[in-house]
């Protein structure tokens, strides 16, 4: 196997797939870049058993009768590449005992590869249902939920972002228990209603590499009753899907919220990150005082004898209300809404708030979204 290839180029594409490798894996073979040259064009492929992420470049060869394979350590490889300028690079792996040479210049390096014929087999895409939908979707419903998903390990179900496809759009949610997201698009589509959830992990090195581009691109997601493939540009994954059923979320959104607080909400966001700062590192708890045209936001730590209080003008429909929320859970979702205000239901000081954006024009929205978040109990 031999070839050329430019040094930033390749180092950019391992990079997106070094994701997939695992610190904890005790496989050398699973440690490696799996190589495949098929005359112009180089596959390389990662796995961790649960997922395997592909990627091809084209390169520089010469004559070639068969297609050729290696496995390269990951780690050296990725070092040495980072070392380099935007120079070409020249791979030279003997086949008999899969001895690497790379060459660049007057330089010279030799690492030792292993035989790629027990490098892990990907599971094939068969009897799948498939959607397409564009990057800047998928991107924005996984950054919209990701940030909700549990990392408890005792509830895996809850550790990934469920996906029900309907053929009326597609709806994405999340939750720990402390925080839930329902994320629908109206532009995408499946032709049977189906669910599953989708594992983390992968998720997230899919819109890495997705926010990473500066065009938007067309995604192609198949899907089984056990593996998720997707496919982009030169990408492709497989992953596993999560086992088990996922919560009723539904169950979980109060339907009767009297009590409508609207709100600026960057002035909202602001306020409650300084007023925060003084709360009680164990429990990050904020009290939001509600009357009818003021909300006073505060907090205190009597360890410490730290607190603070802000107010904020408001529109508020209802009775006055104090009610206590986690001030990291409450700054995250607002900080993931991208409208001017936002909108704050309300029932009771012992059940969830739920959040909207508000004052955007939804006429033309292919998108919406709800934020849930459970109240915590107040000191008198």
């Amino acid at each position: 196997m031999k070839f050329i290839v430019n040094s930033q180029q390749l180092l950019k594409q391992l990079q997106s797939l070094s994701g997939v490798l695992s610190s904890s894996n005790t496989m050398p073979i699973i440690n490696c870049f799996h190589f495949h040259l098929e005359e112009n064009s180089l596959t390389i492929k990662t796995t961790d058993l649960t997922t395997t992420l592909l990627a091809r470049l084209t390169v520089e060869t010469g004559h070639m009768d068969n297609p050729e394979e290696v496995a390269v350590p990951s780690k050296m490889l990725l070092d040495i590449l980072k070392t380099f300028d935007d120079v070409p690079l020249t791979f030279d792996v003997n086949q008999s005992n899969y001895n690497i040479e790379i060459a660049s210049g007057k330089g010279q390096y030799h690492l030792a590869g292993l035989d790629a014929a027990t490098y892990p087999t990907m599971p094939v895409a068969e009897s799948t249902s498939r959607v397409v939908m564009n990057s800047e979707a998928l991107v924005n419903a996984i950054n919209k939920t990701v940030f909700a998903t549990s990392n408890d390990e005792m509830h895996q179900q809850m550790s990934g972002i469920y996906c029900e496809m309907t053929p009326d759009g597609v709806t994405f949610v999340a939750t720990d228990a402390h925080k839930l997201v329902r994320y629908r698009r109206k532009d995408v589509s499946s032709d049977e209603s189906t669910n599953f959830i989708l594992p983390k992990k992968p998720i997230i090195i899919v819109k890495n590499i997705l926010a990473g581009r500066k065009e938007e691109t067309e995604v192609t997601v198949e899907y089984n009753n056990t593996n998720l493939f997707i496919t982009f540009d030169n990408f492709y994954i497989v992953c596993r899907l999560v086992d088990g059923r996922y919560p009723n979320y539904e169950a979980a959104i109060p339907k009767d919220n009297p009590n409508k607080l609207i709100l600026d909400r960057l002035s909202f966001l602001n306020t409650l990150k300084r007023v925060s700062i003084f709360a009680s590192e164990a429990t990050r708890q904020v009290r939001l005082s509600i009357g009818k045209e003021q909300l006073e936001i505060s907090a205190e730590d009597l360890e410490l004898s730290n607190n603070a209080r802000e107010s904020l003008p408001c529109q508020y429909e209802g009775d006055p209300m104090d009610i206590g929320f986690n001030a990291k859970f409450l700054t995250e979702m607002i900080s993931y809404l991208d409208s001017e205000q936002v909108l704050v239901e309300l029932s009771h000081p012992s059940r969830a708030g739920i959040i909207f954006p508000y004052g955007d024009d939804d006429s033309e929205k292919k998108d919406d979204i709800l934020m849930l978040v459970m109240p915590v109990m107040l000191a008198n």
